[in-house]
């Protein structure tokens, strides 16, 4: 008679956060199967800042592109160009990316299978997590695989299966955007409004009412998409009337995908038991940027070490461990962006009024200081009081759009 094999932990989902996550306890030391549907691409622009390039240790050649410049369109059609100085926000193609950190998470030890997570049930001191294989999905088969576990990172996107089958409270409850992009390949003639060295943010209402649309480098590629929390706004739509726009509705179509993003960090990412949440399932992605890459990743990293702390003591308070690092460092960030989606974003006024203060040199240079290393910038108090003083200007409509 056999015994079962008892991994130490199951980790559900391949994109960022769930590769770093398998990838960070494989490094410790423990048995980990990164369980992940082969094919599924989230749609994202794909910038990554210096802070995730270094942490991260990524390569320079999965970098397509890299952006110098960034370029804010307001509803009026406003142009405000910022420079990024010293420096570059990388850019990346997620069906490549997403593949290599996979890679890398096996090369460190992990255990990779390809499957689509059904749901869990406690057994004890362990978890059994049940899923459906590439071939079953295929064949429409309705038999399952499953296996064991100690315990479960849920790194399986926005509304996660994984939290809603431990019983993780509001992970189904948090508020989104849906977002949609395409992928087109670069023609050799591009227009003049496209800059192979610049992103392209736009806040207008054809484009997404209450979020933004974007154009985005990837190099022989470009990701054109939008965002919106309007149910009734066709994001389809709103990207071909884009591509339109700018000259790019006959470029060759490679890809398009969907996906809902959460725009504020859950209240648990545990369940009290055996299972900790990681990136868009903990609902780690920026509100007002959209941006997170940076934040899955690095919510994945602290979940591996958390799940590694709670395989080594039994101690179930451990798996608090992952939100409470990530909060500590990141609480006022996220708290600031909010507040800034809730208000700025709300009007086309509020929206021609944030762009027109985005010329301001102080607020590029201090936006893009916070961006690129992840840090709310603290020094040159002056610079922060003359930003709030105009601030105050466009909130009382003193300052001129």
């Amino acid at each position: 008679m056999t015994t079962e094999f008892i991994y130490d932990a199951v980790v559900v989902g391949g994109g960022p956060a769930g590769a770093t996550a398998a990838q960070t306890l494989a490094q410790k030391g423990k048995h980990v199967l990164l369980l992940d549907k082969r094919g599924r691409i989230k749609p994202c622009g794909g910038a990554i800042p210096p802070r995730l390039i270094k942490d991260f240790q990524i390569p320079d050649e999965l970098l397509v592109a890299k952006a110098k410049s960034a370029r804010m369109v307001s509803p009026l059609g406003k142009t405000v160009d910022i420079p990024i100085e010293n420096g570059f926000v990388g850019m990346v193609d997620r069906a490549q990316f997403d593949e290599w950190l996979r890679k890398r998470a096996v090369a460190a030890g992990a255990v990779r299978e390809d499957g689509l997570f059904e749901t869990l049930k406690r057994e004890g001191a362990n978890v059994r997590i049940y899923y459906r294989t590439r071939g079953a999905l295929e064949s429409g088969q309705d038999a399952l695989k499953s296996v064991l576990a100690k315990s479960v990172v849920g790194a399986d996107g926005a509304k996660s299966q994984v939290g809603r089958s431990a019983g993780v409270k509001g992970c189904a409850e948090a508020n989104y955007v849906f977002a949609y992009h395409e992928i087109i390949k670069t023609p050799k003639d591009s227009p003049s409004s496209f800059d192979a060295s610049r992103c392209d943010v736009l806040y207008q209402q054809p484009v997404s009412p209450d979020f933004y649309g974007w154009v985005f480098p990837h190099g022989d590629t470009i990701s054109i998409g939008t965002g919106s929390a309007d149910k009734g706004f066709s994001l389809r739509n709103a990207v071909g009337q884009l591509r339109k726009d700018i000259g790019l509705e006959h470029a060759e179509l490679v890809r398009h995908e969907g996906a809902p993003l959460p725009m504020k960090p859950l209240k648990k990412w545990d369940d009290g038991k055996q299972v900790v949440l990681a990136g868009d399932a903990a609902g780690v992605v920026a509100p007002a940027s959209g941006e997170g890459i940076y934040y899955a990743m690095l919510g994945g990293q602290l979940a591996g070490e958390a799940i590694a702390e709670f395989v080594e003591t039994q101690d179930p308070a451990k798996l608090q461990l992952a939100r409470k690092r990530f909060m500590k460092e990141h609480r006022m960030t996220f708290l600031v962006l909010g507040i800034m989606q809730y208000f700025w974003y709300s009007t086309d006024k509020r929206r021609e009024s944030f762009v027109k203060m985005c010329e301001d040199k102080d607020v590029q240079r201090l936006t893009f200081e916070s961006y690129m290393n992840k840090k709310l910038v603290r020094k040159k108090p002056m610079a922060h009081l003359k930003i709030f003083i105009k601030d105050m200007g466009h909130l009382l409509g003193l300052a001129k759009v």
